[in-house]
């Protein structure tokens, strides 16, 4: 159950969270599907999937959850086909016209009756919680998607005191810095092939570069004339590769084999056990990481206390 984009956020006091006494909250707010006529259901499930019932993973410290989200797919196309034969209908048969507030019911009417026939889309996304670097990490590829696990948490436990890191210095200036002075680039990092540049100005230019030497004299003449760095790949020591993003959020996070092999190596026993070992060995790799790219980018300003 490897990650694949992080969305970090900060602890801004401290939180006493036992596994047991989460579990026991969290099963307040458990999955169930839709009923007949909802249109969407957000709840928490086990982690680990059937046969398992428990709701939180604990290894090593951290808690790993996860929330699922069931969201019935019924076509905007396919109610407006129906809404215009029933106001055809109707115009016809009564010979009279249909107005917006008549239309708007007809419309209500219809996404009533056809939600029990509607498909569903299923969605879940993991977070883990971090109580000695004071982190919530959520895997979630877009600030959207992990505020809504945030806000369901929140709701579920009463209180969720945390924030977004806000640094020192704006990432983007910091990365860009890494590109014009190679003598600024983290140790522990490597560098990739693949960036996305923007000129900061409104409607600026953006440029988009794969398979390319992020260090050549084209990209600093790019950087030269205004682009900062938005988005930078880069591999952390020998454990993975991943898209950094200004916004804080780390897309595309590929664990290396090296990684990988020694978590096969450790969960040979079953598949509870392998499940363990992914999730121990992942967020071992992340708590070095996390802490030091805050370093890199110019270190975290003092923290704001949420109630």
């Amino acid at each position: 159950m490897w990650f694949k984009n992080l969305v970090f956020y900060r602890f801004t006091r401290s939180v006493e969270l036992e596994a047991e006494k989460l579990h026991e909250t969290l099963l307040l707010q458990r999955f169930v599907p839709c009923r007949s006529q909802e249109a969407s259901r957000y709840g928490w499930c086990a982690p680990m999937g059937k046969p398992s019932d428990q709701l939180v993973h604990a290894s090593n410290g951290y808690l790993l959850i996860c929330a699922r989200k069931e969201e019935k797919i019924l076509p905007a196309s396919v109610v407006k086909d129906e809404l215009s034969e029933r106001v055809e209908e109707i115009e016809q048969s009564q010979d009279r016209k249909v107005r917006k507030k008549e239309r708007d019911q007809l419309k209500d009417d219809i996404t009533f009756e056809l939600l029990p026939k509607a498909f569903s889309r299923y969605q879940q996304t993991y977070a883990y919680i971090d109580p000695k670097n004071g982190l919530l990490i959520i895997d979630a590829s877009s600030a959207k998607r992990a505020e809504e696990l945030c806000s369901f948490l929140r709701k579920t436990l009463g209180s969720l005191p945390v924030m977004i890191p806000k640094l020192n210095n704006a990432p983007a200036s910091v990365m860009t810095q890494w590109l014009l002075d190679k003598n600024t680039q983290p140790s522990e990092l490597e560098l990739g092939f693949e960036a996305e540049l923007k000129d900061p100005s409104e409607d600026g230019a953006v440029l988009r570069c794969k398979q390319q030497d992020l260090l050549s004299e084209e990209i600093a003449a790019h950087l030269n004339s205004g682009k900062q760095v938005v988005k930078i790949a880069a591999s952390y020591q020998d454990s993975f590769s991943c898209l950094i993003a200004d916004d804080l959020i780390i897309r595309r996070l590929k664990f290396s084999d090296k990684v990988l092999d020694k978590a096969s190596e450790l969960g040979e026993a079953d598949a509870a056990a392998a499940f363990d070992a992914d999730f121990s060995l992942m967020t071992l790799e992340l708590a070095r990481f996390i802490p030091q790219l805050i370093d890199y980018l110019g270190g975290e300003q003092p923290q704001e206390t949420l109630a």
